[in-house]
């Protein structure tokens, strides 16, 4: 099985765009044992491109949030000095406690510093899971956070849980940027591709992408998205770093209008099909290599 992360440092590079054509060309060419994971919980939208989609299970994850028994609670501020993410506010003179549930991570560490069993915990909705038939392949997998929750990377955690692992390929759609969400989606693959664009925005991310990487010690290679615009300074770039360039799309204004109209998967040129395949038996030799 390959675990595969398609990332950006940036949103709008394409990074859903070879998600879902991976998954397509995989389906196509190697295996029907792939799965689509959207970690995109903020705004998914793998599911645009699946016109004959089906839910086939959908579940609510929740957080456990803590509250406060005011008749059991002495104001004693303990829980509030514990809390490292200053979720807790106590005011003893007016006699008020209260958990913020937006700012709560569920640590903990407040039930274990309360010392006149006041803190109760309690399910709170931060988001769904939901698993799609696409008509091919496993399908996918989608996380959606609930407006105005801040738990992204909890939700992420709780969806990666809940992916079977009897697929051939199993491809993760990343949130973009270089945040929590984004370590949480790549900290147990396989290997990354990380989509960027020859413009020097796509050159200032992906720069940050690949410190990112570094740092956490995961193999990479880069997707160059609209290959033909901007200027050539991302390949001085990634040949002084010495990145390996996984596979290049070329802007095809024919093909962008169809990704707007949300038929990114019909009437695929031969020219973006082949780039495609080639990519996937690059990806198919790095694992080859582990």
């Amino acid at each position: 099985m390959k675990k595969i992360a398609i990332a950006s440092g940036k949103g709008g590079t394409g990074k859903t765009t070879v998600s879902v054509n991976l998954y397509h060309f995989i389906n196509k060419f190697k295996t029907g044992k792939v799965q689509l994971v959207d970690c995109d919980v903020e705004e998914p939208n793998d599911l645009l491109f699946f016109k004959d989609s089906r839910i086939v299970k959908k579940e609510t994850v929740n957080q456990l949030v803590p509250r406060i028994d005011n008749d059991k609670c002495t104001y004693c501020r303990k829980c509030s000095e514990w809390c490292e993410y200053n979720a807790i506010v106590v005011i003893p003179p007016v006699k008020f406690a209260e958990v913020n549930a937006s700012l709560c991570h569920s640590c903990g560490a407040c039930l274990v510093a309360c010392e006149f069993d006041a803190m109760k915990e309690y399910p709170e909705p931060i988001g769904e899971v939901t698993f799609y038939e696409t008509g091919t392949g496993r399908g996918l997998v989608e996380g959606r956070l609930k407006i105005g929750s801040a738990m992204q990377t909890m939700l992420i955690k709780e969806l990666k849980k809940q992916i079977p692992e009897d697929a051939d390929w199993i491809l993760f759609d990343a949130p973009p940027g270089t945040s929590c969400p984004v370590v949480e989606t790549v900290s147990d693959v396989d290997y990354i591709l990380l989509v960027t664009e020859p413009t020097p925005f796509g050159l200032h991310d992906l720069s940050l992408m690949v410190e990112l990487l570094k740092e956490i010690n995961k193999p990479f290679g880069v997707i160059i998205n609209k290959a033909g615009l901007g200027d050539n300074k991302i390949y001085d770039y990634l040949k002084e770093e010495e990145i390996e360039i996984i596979g290049e799309i070329p802007f095809d204004k024919d093909y962008a209008s169809k990704y707007a109209e949300g038929n990114l998967l019909t009437d695929i040129s031969p020219d973006i099909e082949r780039r495609y395949i080639e990519i996937i038996e690059k990806l198919e030799r790095e694992g080859d290599t582990k």
